[in-house]
């Protein structure tokens, strides 16, 4: 008999594995001393560490360089504004200019004085038109009279000791073809806002000849501070009236 010789097989080296003997793996060891993982360490701090430096250090180069503009853009603004204050004081310096101070402190009083002027200030013709939309059937006005307060003088006293303070009072008569109901008729007078204490003061059956028998009535009603327009209030004032109106909303919730 023959004997076949076979060359022994080799394993495969297993990725990752250490030299082995006999296929067997044998334990990888770190023979490098701690001191000499420490000082590589430490290296990588520091480089990292001067890389944070470096950027601080920039940024503080971009802000000082960035605020050194800022200042020399505030510089030459002033400058300019420096240059045109002197150029307009020139001006005013000459006598042609010279009522210019006058004229800006009359405009400046009267823009002061505005507002107290028109303090009573009412639009009279809506209200006007308000009466007439209320009027009965068939009647008509023919006349208006109206006193009232201005800021130079306080309001009428009422003519009736029923009627309530207010800041004046609008009489008129007129007339109708048909009996007004009275009831009716104040009552929507003082449905208007800015209208309060309605009265008829007088209704008599009278005519002539060209337009016949008709009811001649005679009324007045009183005016509120409802009926203030405020057009020329400014604005500060706007807003404290709108906050203490506010103020009285939250109080009597």
């Amino acid at each position: 008999m023959s004997a076949l010789l076979e060359r022994p097989r080799t394993k495969t080296k297993t990725k990752g594995a250490g030299p082995s003997i006999v296929g067997t793996s044998l334990p990888q060891v770190n023979l490098l001393p701690p001191e000499v993982r420490a000082a590589r360490g430490l290296r990588r701090t520091k480089r990292l560490l001067a890389l944070v430096l470096l950027g601080t250090v920039a940024l503080c180069a971009l802000a000082w360089v960035f605020s050194l503009f800022e200042v020399s853009t505030a510089e030459s603004d002033l400058e300019t504004a420096q240059a045109e204050t002197t150029r307009i004081q020139g001006q005013l310096a000459d006598p042609k200019y010279a009522e210019v101070p006058l004229v800006l402190g009359a405009l400046e009083a009267n823009e002061k004085a505005l507002p107290m002027a028109m303090a009573t200030d009412v639009n009279w013709s809506e209200y006007i038109d308000a009466i007439a939309a209320v009027l009965p059937e068939g009647a008509s006005i023919d006349n208006f009279t109206v006193a009232y307060a201005t800021p130079m003088s306080g309001a009428p006293e009422p003519t009736d000791p029923l009627q309530g303070p207010s800041l004046g009072q609008i009489a008129f008569t007129g007339r109708s073809v048909t009996v007004p109901d009275t009831a009716e008729w104040l009552k929507a007078l003082n449905s208007v806002p800015g209208f309060q204490d309605a009265w008829l003061a007088s209704a008599a059956v009278t005519g002539d000849e060209e337009n016949g028998d008709y009811y001649a009535f005679s009324s007045t009603v009183q005016v509120s501070e409802q009926a203030l327009t405020h057009d020329y209030e400014p604005e500060d004032a706007d807003a404290a009236a709108a906050d203490e109106s506010a103020d009285d909303e939250s109080t009597e919730d």
